[in-house]
């Protein structure tokens, strides 16, 4: 019996494992996968609605926790600085509607946050943890073109917020 369950774990993990691979592949210059999810007040939230416009998606492991809390209260103490080149912001993490709305309220956030509590848009963007239901934390700067223009995977909670407005500065001087 413990065989026949421990084969079907490993064909159910072999048949996820393709598609994890290639939503791991991700890279600069791709096209940022759409999806829909739903905000901290319980609205959905369609990356489609974002063309024309610059996008910060980061995603976190856990609403609450010290390295969380560090990243969001740096993204609020810092929004005027991402929002002047154009930008707005989006946390993700796997917590649900009535956490995601707790963290806000609680730390006073200014953006929105986005629930992932099936982890379907951190599959989509690779960035999940092995075995847990949480994501690792990266941050993804889309263009307006709906266009991955960064994939930050050595994320420091404190500094991200800032980096990614330098970043976003810099790639429009470029254009």
């Amino acid at each position: 019996m413990a065989h026949m369950i421990l084969g079907t774990l490993v064909s159910l993990f072999i048949g996820f494992a393709p598609n994890a691979q290639a939503a791991a592949d991700l890279k600069v210059g791709d096209p940022a996968p759409t999806f829909k999810a739903k905000t901290d007040a319980g609205t959905e939230f369609d990356l489609q609605s974002r063309k024309g416009k610059w996008t910060v998606l980061y995603f976190y492991p856990k609403a609450g926790t010290p390295g969380c809390t560090t990243q969001a209260c740096a993204y609020r103490d810092n929004i005027k600085k991402v929002q002047a080149q154009g930008a707005e912001i989006f946390g993700i993490s796997a917590d649900d509607v009535a956490d995601q709305a707790k963290f806000k309220k609680e730390h006073q956030l200014n953006f929105t946050l986005l629930a992932d509590p099936k982890d379907d848009v951190i599959n989509l963007y690779g960035s999940k943890m092995p075995i847990m239901s949480m994501s690792k934390r990266w941050t993804f700067i889309i263009d307006p073109d709906l266009k991955i223009r960064s994939i930050e995977k050595d994320v420091d909670p404190a500094v991200d917020a800032l980096k990614t407005a330098e970043k976003i500065a810099a790639f429009k001087s470029k254009n």
